[in-house]
């Protein structure tokens, strides 16, 4: 018995777009394809879908699931490493949760904190490698869009840091809604959400049109970039990388 893409979406809750997605990379391929294009899957895919859910709930990223499907790696090993960094996280996670009830406690009356202890759980070697390569794709002037990024997050407030992130949350469910949707990165939706992102990382610096469209291009190449996008959406970092060299090219 075999089913069509569509079938499988709507069984699986997976975007037809996402099973697509999933064949280009080799991570699963139908059983046939017909004549017309259709792709069509037989119970073996099913299966190995099913076993990629399981491990996409783990939080395991993409590569790190063909690698366990396909045999090139032992599944205990590749998730004992994960379970590591998970650990690691959610210690840095539990110290920078300290941090901030530690700062909220001061703000209304109590014990101040030391300067010292305000940062505490800020991940900064992992900032500091994404300002190195940014540095290193394009040159001494990201520097300065770096150090622009500073001086504008200097003052900001904690209303100014909570409306970042709530507007963070709202960029990647917008993304991830078009492509669920189909909507082509070029399309006049797609752009507008464009428009809004390239305002909201202008918050932060001013990126000409070759550094937006470079930036777009890091969400794909850094794995840490891009399993954060493949965590929310299967593509959704080709998407949006996509909409940002459009949007560059056409309006900026």
């Amino acid at each position: 018995m075999a089913w069509s893409i569509a079938q499988v979406a709507r069984m699986s809750k997976v975007t037809s777009r996402t099973l697509r997605h999933y064949d280009s990379i080799g991570l699963l391929t139908p059983a046939w394809v017909g004549d017309n294009g259709y792709r069509h899957y037989e119970q073996e895919q099913l299966f190995r879908l099913q076993q990629i859910l399981l491990l996409r709930e783990l939080g395991l990223g993409l590569d790190a699931i063909g690698e366990i499907l396909d045999g090139r790696h032992e599944t205990v090993a590749v998730l004992r490493n994960h379970l590591r960094w998970l650990r690691e996280e959610q210690r840095r996670l539990g110290t920078l949760a300290a941090t901030v009830s530690n700062t909220i406690n001061q703000l209304e009356g109590g014990d101040i904190v030391a300067p010292d202890d305000l940062f505490e759980g800020f991940d900064t070697e992992r900032q500091a490698r994404y300002e190195a390569e940014l540095v290193e794709r394009f040159g001494e002037g990201a520097q300065a869009h770096i150090d622009e990024t500073r001086r504008k997050r200097a003052g900001w407030t904690k209303q100014d840091y909570d409306g970042f992130q709530r507007e963070v949350v709202e960029l990647d469910e917008g993304f991830a809604a078009l492509l669920d949707a189909g909507v082509p990165p070029t399309d006049p939706r797609a752009q507008e959400l464009t428009e809004r992102h390239y305002r909201f990382v202008c918050r932060s610096w001013t990126p000409n049109a070759k550094s937006y469209a470079g930036l777009g291009q890091l969400y794909v190449d850094s794995p840490e970039f891009r399993e954060r996008y493949e965590n929310i959406r299967g593509g959704l970092a080709e998407y949006l990388r996509d909409a940002m060299a459009a949007y560059a090219e056409t309006r900026l």
